[in-house]
């Protein structure tokens, strides 16, 4: 398979991520599926940021050790990362702020006072020299380059003509023909997309990586949509502000990380007894506290499926890459509405802020669909005790009818109430929703295998350590199971798709297999475990070795 990969590293603030991304369209111009992985410190300047850029014939959603081009803007990036070129591979580096032996040192200080460039233009520079080097043409960058970064635009193509101008091709990367280009997008725009195919009207959230960018996308397009985006002054109020929106009728999301969600927690319950529909986008970043707030892992399931005092139904799906964002959080705010329950779409970095090209067309359409509405009969009763457990809903103002919204243990009307029948009808109501819930999702492909099916050993996964499964598991004749809905839990369907394997290892990036135990409670073996917790994702070769350790 023919593959590539670029590392292009330097300090916070210097343009690193909007520079790989760059990459990534140079890449696709050559006809190539991208996948760009970005890290960075919590700094907002200085540090070390880099972006491992991967192109391949085939779609991939995972970044390898190994690169074939590095690109360092500063001392620090050749120190760090040197050690990652492959035999052949080509070290490009800025010669004013690197003096290294080997390699190509070019001379973007000379070039940027020449044509008088401001000192971000660096960037291009450095993309300049990479496109030399692989033998791309001066057009194509310059195509690139006025489409996504227009502002600025004469003093880039300078610069990057001066770099043409020294550079020679050391390492061709072929193009492969015929490949349409798709958009390239990261799993918060995907979700994003998601949202608004199901009808959002009002997105509500405090800025927490990693799903910030979610917000500033969605800011970005309201008017387009006629959506509402509100930034509250903390996550309190993130809650609240939606909860009333959706009292009135808003289809409304939330994001938020584990620390801001910790706030949210006494609004869910109230989502909970008030039967108010509110999907959460919940980023998980490695903790307890504060913990590693820019960097990435997969410790909050349980808590997203316990969060909140009492018991009530709730729908958690972790989707693994963007196609399976935007089809997930579409069907998340579709059933969050049609149950009047808290739905979660539980995301990590690495896949909220992983980007790849996407392919539209291969997400199925979710038809938004709105809870049952109270057909004008009668007295308007809020919380109607059905057959279901779903009660009609009506939003206020409604002409001569009260619709009260209650926290407390209620009755039909909603009038507070301390009497044990009417208590114990409303947590058997609570109850038959839920099983509501769990016998629609039960009909869905909650649950997704992929390998020869015949395959005795199954990697166990969820969330973003999917992809990497996938392609390790090809390489050893392995099937990978994922459940994408975690809660209603889906049992019955996890233990069809691994029947008649012998070892399930179950791969997680947490340290307690939270999916695993999960899958035990349930009464389904699982025999071993490949767990990372340094808040980094696999690389290919890291869970390749892995695999081949566990594996027996």
């Amino acid at each position: 398979m023919t593959e590539y990969s670029v590392l292009i590293g330097g300090r916070a603030g210097e343009g690193l991520n909007r520079a790989g991304m760059v990459l990534c369209h140079l890449l696709q111009e050559r006809g190539y599926h991208v996948y760009l992985y970005y890290d960075y410190p919590s700094l907002i300047r200085g540090g070390h940021n880099f972006s491992i850029i991967r192109a391949s014939e085939r779609p991939v959603f995972a970044h390898r050790d190994r690169v074939d081009f590095l690109l360092a803007m500063n001392q620090e990036t050749v120190e760090r990362h040197r050690g990652r070129l492959t035999e052949d591979g080509v070290l490009l580096y800025d010669d004013y702020a690197v003096h290294t032996e080997g390699g190509v040192g070019l001379p973007l200080e000379r070039i940027l006072k020449e044509v008088q460039a401001p000192e971000i233009a660096r960037n291009t520079g450095i993309i300049a020299g990479f496109c030399c080097a692989a033998g791309i043409p001066m057009e194509t960058l310059e195509q690139v380059l006025r489409r996504e970064i227009p502002r600025g635009i004469e003093a880039n193509l300078a610069v990057a003509r001066g770099v043409y101008a020294v550079g020679n091709t050391l390492r061709q990367i072929p193009v492969i023909p015929g490949k349409r280009r798709h958009p390239i997008l990261t799993g918060n725009e995907a979700t994003g997309f998601g949202l608004l195919a199901a009808g959002l009207s009002s997105f509500i959230a405090y800025p927490m990586t990693p799903t910030s960018n979610l917000l500033h996308f969605l800011a970005a397009h309201a008017d387009r949509y006629r959506l509402k985006v509100v930034h509250p002054e903390n996550e309190i109020g993130v809650m609240l502000m939606a909860l009333g929106a959706a009292c009135g009728g808003e289809r409304v999301a939330v994001g938020t990380s584990g620390g801001g969600f910790c706030l949210m927690t006494e609004g869910l319950s109230l989502a909970g007894m008030a039967e108010i529909p509110v999907v959460i986008v919940l980023g998980q970043r490695p903790g307890p506290s504060t913990g590693l707030p820019t960097y990435s892992c997969q410790t909050e399931l349980h808590f997203a499926i316990s969060a909140g005092q009492g018991e009530f139904p709730r729908l958690v799906v972790a989707p693994a890459n963007p196609a399976q964002a935007c089809r997930w959080s579409a069907t998340a705010l579709h059933l969050a509405w049609k149950y009047q329950v808290p739905a979660f779409v539980l995301v990590d970095k690495n896949m909220a802020e992983g980007a790849a090209d996407f392919d539209p067309g291969g997400v199925p359409a979710v038809a938004p669909a709105g809870p049952v509405r109270w057909d004008g009969t009668g007295t308007y009763q809020r919380y109607a005790d059905t057959g279901d457990g779903i009660s009609p809903w009506l939003a206020p103002p409604s002409p001569g009818q009260t619709v009260k919204v209650n926290s407390y243990t209620h009755d039909e009307r909603g009038i507070s109430t301390e009497d044990p029948a009417l208590t114990a009808r409303l947590q058997e109501k609570l109850q038959r929703k839920g099983a509501a819930l769990a016998a629609e999702v039960a009909t869905m492909q909650t649950v997704l295998s992929t390998g020869p099916a015949d395959a005795r050993t199954v990697l166990l996964t969820w969330g973003s350590c999917t992809d990497p499964c996938i392609e390790v598991a090809g390489m050893r004749g392995l099937r990978v199971v994922q459940p994408v809905v975690l809660w209603p839990f889906p049992a019955e369907a996890l233990r069809a798709a691994l029947s008649g394997s012998g070892q399930v290892v179950a791969v997680e990036q947490n340290v307690t297999a939270q999916l695993a135990r999960l899958a035990t409670a349930e009464g389904i073996a699982v025999h071993g475990r490949i767990l990372k917790y340094d808040g980094r994702p696999f690389s290919l070769e890291d869970l390749e070795e892995r695999v081949r350790e566990a594996v027996a």
